[in-house]
């Protein structure tokens, strides 16, 4: 695709489209984990004096992928939310990759630090 063919309305569609897909995607990952989940669990009484934080299971993405790939409630509804959380930093990739074909440098340096910036505050904090 010639660059000519990348002009600044197509972009903004592009993305547009992309962030419409991740949260719509999403959030029907999560709605169906989250029927899941009521159907196995919705009789259960909760018990909310003791905290119990997150299984070991849901702490990892290949744990969470292997979980929802085993039909796993609670990996499902996690891995909605990692789809949510990918859906920007899908779009900040997109919009380096886009920046690149017109030729516009600065802004491709300046993505890719925000890029950055993204990157390392998903993966040091955990």
């Amino acid at each position: 695709m010639s660059a000519k063919s990348w002009d600044d309305q197509r972009i903004e569609v592009i993305i547009g489209t992309l962030l419409r897909t991740g949260v719509i995607l999403a959030a029907a990952v999560v709605l169906i984990g989250g029927m899941l989940y009521l159907v196995r669990h919705g009789h259960e009484v909760p018990n909310y004096t003791t905290f119990h934080g997150e299984p070991e299971g849901l702490k990892s993405v290949s744990d969470i992928v292997h979980g929802a790939l085993g039909r796993g409630a609670s990996a499902i509804i996690q891995l909605g939310l990692l789809l949510l959380i990918a859906t920007p930093v899908a779009r900040v990739i997109f919009s380096a990759i886009a920046f690149a074909i017109e030729h516009d440098y600065m802004y491709v340096v300046i993505t890719l630090i925000v890029l950055g910036v993204l990157l390392y505050s998903l993966l040091a904090s955990g």
